[in-house]
């Protein structure tokens, strides 16, 4: 207990004078899982309306292969990023390998399924009749998208606050392909790695402080703004 409890006072002191190293960490959290997110909803929620509405032969595969993407193992995703960025690779004339760029591609390739396949299940669970009724007011293919949008507008908001979790999280892919360097790439779940493996749990507890408040914020939000809308 007096190890953790040294560990928390170290911590505490880091968040208090805003040490550098748990700024930069936070800042690049901030800068590639928003990016990510922000991609993963702009792709994620048309597709997801339109892959629930649509009904045409191979659907249940491509529902399969989008819930597969669910549970995509982040070590995986960050292999394939890593293989086709790198300088030998097929895209290595762009020199991407370990950029911010490159952790933007492998957490949006882990956070698009997400907001797709649950976007694709909240405008599935919408009352059936609204399609008639879209249909018999002679609603364009892009107006029926976005009215089911609007319509299940509060679990898709789950959807994009799932898909920025299941970002913010992840360590394996942003590991692989960002090399965790310091001041660019290093985001708080691979400083938190980091510090552990050195042995600085005051950092390493207050980077997972700030990592937890950050989720905790953005889930905060997420549920006010869904209760407003509700009300």
């Amino acid at each position: 207990m007096e190890f953790l409890g040294q560990g928390l006072a170290e911590a505490i002191h880091r968040l208090v004078t805003l040490d550098a190293d748990v700024v930069e960490a936070l800042s690049a959290s901030l800068v590639v899982s928003g990016t990510a997110t922000a991609l993963s909803v702009a792709i994620g929620v048309p597709a997801g309306t339109a892959l629930g509405l649509a009904r045409f032969r191979g659907r249940g595969l491509v529902l399969t292969l989008v819930n597969t993407g669910l549970g995509l193992p982040p070590v995986v995703v960050g292999l394939f990023v890593a293989i086709f960025l790198w300088r030998s690779g097929p895209l290595g004339d762009l020199n991407l390998y370990c950029t911010r760029q490159a952790m933007v591609i492998a957490q949006l390739i882990l956070g698009a399924p997400t907001v797709l396949g649950l976007t694709a299940i909240a405008v599935q669970s919408v009352d059936p009749m609204l399609r008639l009724q879209l249909r018999a007011l002679g609603a364009t293919p892009t107006q029926a998208l976005w009215l089911f949008a609007r319509e299940a507008r509060l679990p898709i908001l789950t959807a994009a606050m799932a898909g920025f979790g299941a970002v913010i999280s992840e360590i394996g892919a942003s590991l692989m392909v960002g090399c965790n360097v310091k001041g660019d790439t290093r985001i708080l779940t691979t400083a938190i790695t980091l510090e552990t493996g050195k042995g600085e749990f005051g950092t390493a507890i207050a980077l997972g402080i700030i990592l937890l408040a950050l989720v905790f914020a953005v889930n905060a939000a997420t549920t006010w703004a869904q209760q407003r809308s509700r009300a």
